[in-house]
C-alpha cells in the first residue's frame, strides 16, 4: 500500500485526524493519493483500490463521514483504460473535498441566522460547521459568548478555545460535568454530528447525549450543525450505527488499577425529541426530516 495512503489512515485511526469532515476529506485525498501514484493494470487497479477501501473503513467504524467519502469517490469511478480510472477518481475526490468545505461554509451562513444579538452559546467537542456556525455570527457583528467543554479524554476542547479566541470571541472552557451547572446561563447549545440516522437520532461525540437532556430540562434550544454526507443511509434498511471504543490507556494507564475495567465509548446517541434543527447546507430541517435527506444522497453509501 503506498506510504502516505497508509499514514492517512494511521491519522485517522490514531486520531491525528479528527473531526467527521476532516475525516471524510482526508478519506477523499488518500484514494486521490493512491490513484495519482498507482503503477500496473486495469484489473489490479480495480481489486487494489478495493484493498484501500477496506482499510480506510477500519480507521473508525462509527464515522459515516468516512465511508459516505469513500462511496462517494468510488461510485463515481469511470473508464475503460487505467488513466481513465485513475483520472475520474482523482476528479471525484477534489469534488467532494471541493462540496464538503463549501458545505462548512454554508452551514456557517445558515446556522448564523439561528444566534441571537447577545447570546451565551455552549458547545461541545470540536466541529468545524459548529464553529462556522459561530464564527459568522460573531463576524456579522453580533455580541456573543461562548462556553465550550474540555470534551475528555481527548480534550478537543482545547482546540475549539484556542480557535474561537483567534477570531476575538469570548470564550470560557469548562469541565464536562459542569454543563448542568452552566445552563442556566445558556441561550443555545450548538453541536456538530458523526452520524445522523434515519430516525433523526444523532451520533455524536460521548456527553452530547447528556447535553441535550440537561438542555431539554432548561429548555434551551438544541441545534446540530451536519453536513448531508453525514446521514446515514445505512440505518434506512435498520443496519444500527456502531459506537467505538477506544483503548483504557486513553483514560488511565490500568496498570495503576489492578481489578478495574474500563470501557471508552467514543460516542453515544442523542434522540430526535432533545433536537430542535439541524442545520445542513441544504437548509434548516426538523431532525425527523432525516429520512429525506437520505433520500437525496443515497448515492453516497451505496456500496459497489
Amino acid at each position: 500500500m503506498n506510504p502516505k495512503v497508509k499514514d492517512i489512515g494511521e491519522g485517522i485511526r490514531e486520531m491525528k485526524i479528527r473531526g467527521a469532515g476532516r475525516i471524510a476529506r482526508a478519506a477523499a485525498e488518500a484514494l486521490k493519493v493512491f490513484a495519482q501514484n498507482y503503477k500496473g493494470g486495469k484489473d489490479e487497479f480495480r481489486e487494489e483500490i478495493k484493498k484501500v477501501r477496506d482499510y480506510l473503513l477500519s480507521t473508525r467504524p462509527t464515522a459515516v463521514s468516512l465511508r459516505n467519502a469513500i462511496y462517494y469517490v468510488l461510485n463515481r469511478m469511470r473508464g475503460e483504460s487505467v488513466e481513465e480510472m485513475r483520472e475520474s477518481v482523482i476528479q471525484s475526490a477534489d469534488e467532494f473535498i471541493r462540496l464538503s468545505l463549501e458545505a462548512v461554509e454554508k452551514i456557517g451562513r445558515f446556522g448564523a441566522e439561528r444566534i441571537r444579538d447577545g447570546s451565551t452559546i455552549l458547545t461541545h467537542c470540536n466541529s468545524t460547521a459548529a464553529l462556522a456556525m459561530i464564527i459568522q455570527a460573531h463576524r456579522d457583528g453580533k455580541d456573543i459568548r461562548v462556553l465550550n467543554t474540555e470534551t475528555r479524554p481527548w480534550l478537543q476542547g482545547h482546540i475549539t478555545s484556542r480557535t474561537l479566541a483567534k477570531e476575538g470571541i469570548d470564550v470560557t472552557m469548562i469541565v464536562d460535568s459542569a454543563v448542568r451547572y452552566f445552563m442556566r446561563d445558556v441561550d443555545i447549545v450548538i453541536v456538530g454530528a458523526d452520524t445522523i440516522a434515519s430516525n433523526g437520532a444523532v451520533i455524536n461525540k460521548i456527553g452530547t447525549s447528556q447535553i441535550a437532556l440537561v438542555a431539554h430540562e432548561a429548555r434551551v434550544p438544541f441545534i446540530v450543525a451536519a453536513e448531508t454526507y453525514k446521514f446515514s443511509p445505512e440505518t434506512v434498511i435498520g443496519r444500527l450505527v456502531e459506537i467505538e471504543e477506544r483503548p483504557a490507556d486513553e483514560i488511565a494507564n490500568p496498570e495503576d488499577f489492578p481489578g478495574v475495567k474500563f470501557r471508552n465509548p467514543v460516542f453515544d446517541a442523542t434522540p430526535p425529541e432533545y433536537i430542535d434543527a439541524i442545520i445542513t447546507e441544504k437548509g434548516v430541517i426538523s431532525p425527523y426530516l432525516a429520512y429525506q435527506i437520505i433520500k437525496e444522497v443515497m448515492h453516497f453509501g451505496a456500496e459497489s
